[in-house]
């Protein structure tokens, strides 16, 4: 049995004062809806591998092989195919925002078998589908990796992750994707993160900047604006003159652990009541030893176990830090390393006063 953590919380609840507020350009927390980036992903083979490609034993690239074969005019049957330079790989992209036919896009090529390497390899042409199954860019050319595996059998070195590689400007964007914001007689500025207060303040600072009515709140993350009665020239005109405008924006208080690696990441306006939190350590280990008696010759005796139990308990000193009134993470981290305590325990901790109502934040564990 152990007792690793003990936390005394008292004066859960507190009076903190006004979280102070920036002044941020709408741009940098709002974006429009409907105008946005969409991902991109295609199947293809990447050729030409110094021998590092997919096994005999990875069936689907021997049949992407035959079938690439076959588009070109030669049949071969894909049990036939015993090939150590192709490999199966996906490919992905991102489709940015208003494009059009003849842009090129960076794609990321990945590899889905179990080859050891694409260096030196070249994508053929592969179609990008989006969300509805439509081809919108295709993509080909060799593939560059910011890594490299090198050796054989047992003698292999690898550096970084040579199974992923990128085509700069390797698609080339085969559909129009552009919104006609002429059309757009609405328009609706989505903030990032969903806050009532700063939905008005957006809504507010716009009727100011025009001094009319053109937009209101929706709900917490939603703000409506009247294109057709702003008085703009055209829409992006009107859209720049929005995203130009300051707000009063409060970031909200979060805190953010990540229970596998220890990592904890605080915001500045995190508050805490005050708190006491006391680290011991308390542990009792019993081991079991068999000790046998072995009777005298000729004594008719019988040979015997006997268990002889051991206990041992230890307790190191409890060492304790306070903090005041208003004091933030920074310091209750600062001392639970005073106290030598691990960075598992430290997560433990602030769920454990983010629980009892202690931790004047969200707290959100990944």
């Amino acid at each position: 049995m152990a007792v690793a953590l003990l936390v005394a919380l008292s004066f859960a609840v507190a009076a903190f004062g006004e979280e102070s507020a920036r002044r941020v350009q709408v741009r940098d927390i709002a974006t429009i809806a409907g105008i946005r980036d969409n991902q991109l992903v295609g199947y293809g083979i990447v050729v030409g591998l110094n021998g590092t490609g997919d096994r005999s034993q990875t069936q689907f690239t021997t049949q992407t092989l035959a079938n690439a074969m076959r588009r070109m005019g030669v049949l071969i049957s894909p049990a036939t195919v015993r090939v150590a330079n192709v490999a199966a790989v996906f490919v992905t992209a991102t489709l940015p925002q208003f494009s059009r036919p003849g842009m090129t896009l960076d794609v990321t090529v990945s590899s889905v078998g179990d080859a050891r390497s694409l260096e030196g390899g070249t994508l053929l042409m592969t179609g990008l589908q989006g969300p509805d199954g439509q081809v919108y860019a295709n993509a080909q050319g060799p593939v560059t990796l910011g890594g490299y595996t090198a050796g054989r059998g047992g003698n292999v070195k690898t550096l970084n992750f040579p199974n992923v590689g990128r085509i700069p400007g390797g698609a080339i964007v085969e559909r129009d994707t552009a919104v006609d914001l002429s059309r757009m007689s609405t328009l609706s500025f989505m903030l990032r993160d969903p806050d009532f207060n700063v939905a008005c303040e957006v809504a507010d600072a716009i009727n100011q900047e025009f001094s009319a009515g053109l937009a209101h709140a929706v709900d917490s993350r939603r703000i409506d604006v009247n294109a057709v009665a702003s008085g703009s020239a055209s829409v992006p005109a009107l859209v720049a003159r929005i995203q130009d405008l300051k707000v009063a924006y409060r970031p909200r208080a979060k805190v953010v652990v990540n229970e596998r690696t220890g990592t904890i990441v605080m915001g500045g306006e995190v508050k805490l009541s005050a708190v006491s939190v006391i680290h011991g350590s308390l542990s009792i280990e019993i081991s079991t030893a068999y000790a046998v008696s072995q009777p005298a010759p000729f004594s008719n005796g019988k040979t015997t176990t006997t268990p002889e139990v051991n206990l041992q308990a230890g307790e190191e000193p409890t060492r304790s830090i306070r903090l005041s009134q208003g004091a933030n993470v920074e310091e209750l981290i600062n001392g639970l390393h005073a106290l030598d305590a691990s960075a598992r325990e430290i997560v433990a901790i602030l769920e454990a006063i983010q629980a009892a109502g202690g931790l004047a934040a969200e707290l959100e564990v990944i």
